[in-house]
């Protein structure tokens, strides 16, 4: 149930936007829009021989989600207010009626703009770069989010991003595992994000962060820094990356830390096919290192699906390899059917940096399984999108570490079908006078 209070507030914030736009057009005669978007998107899964959450047990497990969205935002020359209210129904074999996994705000935040300098207050995605190190998790019912204040200057070439962001005690009367800023570990954090763009074949961006790690169970703070970047280089139809960043300072558990993450990758685009060939090596910590410190590359909160496959068997670092490091090649083919229907394959070898021991302190092999994400995407029309994927996971004695397979002699499953209908319910817009 929701609590009453939290319920007034969400009314009484949704007033206010709208009659702040009401009033807008009374008193303003600058250029202004009002614009209200509606989203529905229900998504229902299907794993085998996997354990994925929300499920913790069930094998196999079918369940449904499905998220309302209501998107609202105010424009003015100076102005910008955007309001995200968000509802996640979930429906599983354990729950046969449906319940609310949350109601929450993705986004609710006031931007501003001084001289060329723009500031932004409140709840806010943030989206830096390729989504490796900062993402706003679109696959995600619940999305990923963050509170603090934004700065913004941008130029033809360049782009400066400085972020002050913190977490704070939030409401328990919504279910955490589908709220936007549930995962945030940090106390507090600081984030700048340089770009180059020539508008040419070369491209540069950097991202350079500081958070403030809370001790589990104590007030303690330690300081963790990560930076680094990716320079991206273009050729008639080839395209070449390279994406590097060090890590370093103190984690939750007060360890000295010294990691690294490295990504090359290749790109050939084809009239009908495009290729990605590429790997991800994710530092870990060998049995040399000790116990007061750590080589364990946290990937802080970008998306993982992405680039180390559909199916998330990797996705906690360094929980879900054990501390050991992770090493992705991958291949990704593109095929775009026609204008509206696009098919794709992607595939992953996965092996540990280190080797890891087993319960008798027996080494085992570094080469933890192969995956197969083979998806669809149809968009039929302009507000209609329909994703759908198939993806397997062939395990090796080595996952026997870890618990999201259950069996490692039989391949491992998960499914989707998703529909997301998107529409404007108000589009106003009244030009300067």
């Amino acid at each position: 149930m929701i609590q009453t209070n939290s319920f007034k507030l969400i009314v009484f914030l949704l007033f206010l936007v709208v009659s702040g736009y009401l009033n807008a057009q009374k008193s303003d005669s600058l250029s202004q829009q009002f614009l209200m978007n509606i989203e529905i998107r229900p998504r229902a899964e299907y794993t085998s021989n996997y354990i994925l959450p929300p499920n913790d047990s069930i094998d196999p497990y079918f369940y449904i989600t499905q998220r309302n969205r209501v998107s609202m935002q105010y424009l003015r020359e100076k102005w910008f207010i955007k309001s995200d209210l968000q509802e996640i129904h979930l429906w599983d074999e354990a729950n046969s009626n449906s319940k609310v996994g949350s109601i929450n705000f993705y986004q609710l935040f006031l931007e501003t703009k001084f001289k060329d300098i723009n500031f932004r207050l409140g709840r806010q995605n943030i989206l830096l770069d390729n989504g490796r190190l900062f993402s706003d998790a679109p696959w995600a019912q619940q999305g990923r989010a963050h509170e603090g204040i934004r700065i913004m200057k941008y130029t033809p070439h360049f782009a400066h991003d400085f972020f002050f962001v913190f977490t704070r005690k939030y409401n328990t009367s919504f279910e955490s595992a589908y709220s936007p800023v549930a995962s945030n570990k940090y106390k507090y954090m600081l984030v700048y994000n340089f770009s180059y763009n020539s508008n040419k074949n070369l491209s540069f961006n950097s991202i350079n962060t500081v958070d403030f790690l809370e001790k589990t169970n104590s007030e303690t703070l330690y300081t963790r820094a990560t930076t680094g970047g990716r320079i991206e280089f273009k050729k008639k139809q080839w395209y070449y990356t390279l994406n590097s960043y060090l890590q370093f300072g103190r984690n939750q558990k007060g360890q000295h830390l010294f990691a690294y993450y490295f990504q090359p990758e290749v790109k050939l685009s084809l009239p009908k096919t495009t290729l990605r060939l590429g790997a991800e090596i994710i530092s870990g910590s060998s049995l040399q290192t000790g116990k007061e410190n750590s080589g364990d590359f946290d990937v802080l909160y970008g998306v993982t699906w992405k680039f180390n496959g559909n199916m998330n068997v990797f996705t906690r670092f360094p929980a879900d390899v054990g501390g050991k490091g992770l090493v992705n090649p991958y291949l990704f083919a593109l095929f775009p059917i026609n204008s509206k229907l696009t098919f794709r394959s992607d595939f992953h070898l996965f092996y540990t940096q280190y080797s890891l021991q087993n319960n008798l302190n027996h080494t085992m092999s570094k080469f933890l399984g192969f995956e197969n994400d083979i998806s669809i995407k149809y968009v039929p029309i302009k507000e209609l999108e329909i994703n759908g994927a198939f993806s397997f996971y062939k395990s090796t004695d080595s996952m026997t570490n870890f618990p999201k397979v259950q069996d490692v002699e039989k391949l491992s499953f998960w499914s989707y079908l998703m529909v997301s209908y998107s529409f404007n319910a108000i589009n106003f817009r009244r030009n300067k006078k």
